[in-house]
């Protein structure tokens, strides 16, 4: 059931919030055991949250948009009173004493709040594996990996534990594990959505979305969590259009770039290929034009990522010392050694690793040759992508080059496990909008997402076409039997 239609059978009195709430507090108790999307449920929370929307309802009051919808957060959004540990030791038990931007504008809208969700450590990976309370598993099979860093959220979602999720998106957190979920998931334009209550990763990079069962549901919650923020700099202005009118417009006549790159990227699966595509031919059928574009720098995106992000990485969590807040070592004899032990404790490898890859490449000496050398790519890279929007509307990927891989694929090739955001990145460097929804599935009955990428703050377009492409192709109602998907 999509938020619009609930919204109108809650109007009605046809279902209240509580009945929704409870069975879908009853899913996730049925399949959490095996999922482990969540790791924390706030059941009272939700159940006094539904409660306050359907006293409303029966006073009379009119209801806010997303009254009585039961959502699930990534844990590296602060929630007030609630613990917030980006799946790291670090903050195990960090209480924020402060609501992040989007959840208030959530909860002012009605939203109804089940729980935190796991993610890689500080939403440093590709894969849930790097979480400290272990990994989540993706519904279709638990046997592999549900993508990261918002693994839980995009499990939650493809499992029927909410009706949609948030998470964030920092080279294709997002999308990579909606791709592999077989969900929608929606990376707004870099400052369309406040990061104001994020636990920074990357902070020129980091952007907030949502996940949902359908194009139209991320489109109700963009309505809702885009928009100005003074408590965020970076948080742009402009007006938040009606994204919900902007489905029904029709596509005929648009230009759809197929990025030549990524069909020729190094580890792309041939079923990947053909599935999307197939799905290029479906938007051509519906009066789309086709064309062959160039962004000759795209594949070079996963390279300047792993020098720009891993240096944000390094400055924002050098606050963890174990002072203020955080994992403290016990025991330690002087200030800096009590520092050094609380951070080495406190972070695991991953993180680790990137920080030390960040330290090197801002140190003196090197800065010149990785950092800015890296952002000067980056330009080249956004130059790419405005010169190809001068003859297309739209620009259409793969998500991932592959489909789910299994646990432990990549356990001992770091570099393997980057090519898995091999072509998510690129819009995250050049700052644009970008869309997966389902588009087919591989031989072994796994999902395969699709990518729609436009120009900034033209998220309207993008949710016009990817609605229209999911409403004639009509992916997931053909999809093969999964025991964890509802």
């Amino acid at each position: 059931m999509g938020i619009a239609e609930w919204r109108g059978q809650l109007q009605r009195g046809e279902v209240s919030a509580r009945e929704l709430t409870d069975q879908l507090l009853s899913r996730i108790e049925a399949v959490e055991p095996t999922v482990h999307a969540y790791l924390e449920v706030t059941a009272e929370r939700a159940r006094a949250d539904a409660d306050r929307i359907d006293a409303a309802r029966v006073a009379g009051e009119e209801l806010p948009p997303l009254a009585g919808v039961p959502l699930a957060i990534k844990d590296n959004l602060c929630t007030a009173g609630i613990r917030t540990t980006c799946s790291s030791r670090m903050l195990e038990h960090f209480v924020p004493p402060y609501e992040s931007t989007v959840t208030e504008r959530l909860w002012g809208a009605g939203a109804v709040l089940l729980g935190k969700t796991n993610l890689d450590e500080f939403a440093m990976g590709s894969s849930t594996e790097t979480s400290y309370f272990g990994p989540s598993r993706n519904p279709w099979n638990p046997e592999r990996v549900p993508g990261g860093s918002s693994g839980g959220s995009s499990a939650a979602v493809a499992a029927g534990e909410c009706l949609a999720a948030l998470g964030s998106d920092t080279g294709g957190s997002i999308r990579q594990p909606a791709s592999f979920c077989g969900v929608v998931g929606l990376k707004p334009t870099y400052g369309r959505v406040s990061r104001y209550g994020l636990v920074a990763f990357a902070s020129s990079l980091d952007q907030v979305g949502p996940f949902t069962t359908s194009v139209a549901d991320a489109a109700e919650l963009l309505q809702v969590i885009a928009g100005a923020d003074p408590r965020d700099a970076t948080c742009l202005k402009a007006p938040v259009p009606d994204y919900r009118a902007a489905l029904s417009q029709p596509v005929k006549g648009l230009r759809v770039g197929l990025v030549r790159e990524c069909f020729e990227a190094e580890g792309l699966a041939p079923e990947v290929k053909a599935s999307v595509l197939a799905a290029a031919a479906q938007l051509e059928a519906l009066g789309c034009e086709l064309v062959e574009v160039s962004c000759p720098r795209f594949n070079d995106g996963i390279a300047t990522y792993y020098v720009i992000a891993p240096s944000e990485a390094s400055a924002n969590l050098a606050r963890y010392d174990g002072v203020k807040y955080g994992h403290r070592a016990e025991g330690a004899g002087s200030l800096a050694e009590m520092t050094a032990r609380s951070r080495a404790e406190g972070f695991g490898d991953e993180v680790q690793r990137r920080i030390l890859i960040g330290t090197y490449a801002l140190s003196a000496g090197y800065v010149d040759a990785y950092y800015k050398k890296a952002q000067q790519v980056r330009t080249l890279i956004r130059r790419d992508f405005d010169r190809a929007f001068e003859g297309v509307d739209v620009l259409l990927t793969p998500t991932s080059p592959t489909t789910a891989f299994r646990f432990g694929a990549h356990a001992e090739d770091p570099l393997a496990m980057y090519l898995a955001d091999l072509l998510t990145i690129p819009a995250n460097m050049a700052g644009l909008p970008a869309i997966s929804l389902p588009c087919g599935f591989d031989g072994e009955g796994l999902p395969i997402g699709l990518q729609l990428i436009t120009g900034v703050l033209q998220e309207e377009r993008l949710l016009q076409v990817a609605h229209h492409y999911e409403q004639a192709a009509k992916v997931l109602a053909s999809r093969p039997a999964a025991a964890l998907v509802p």
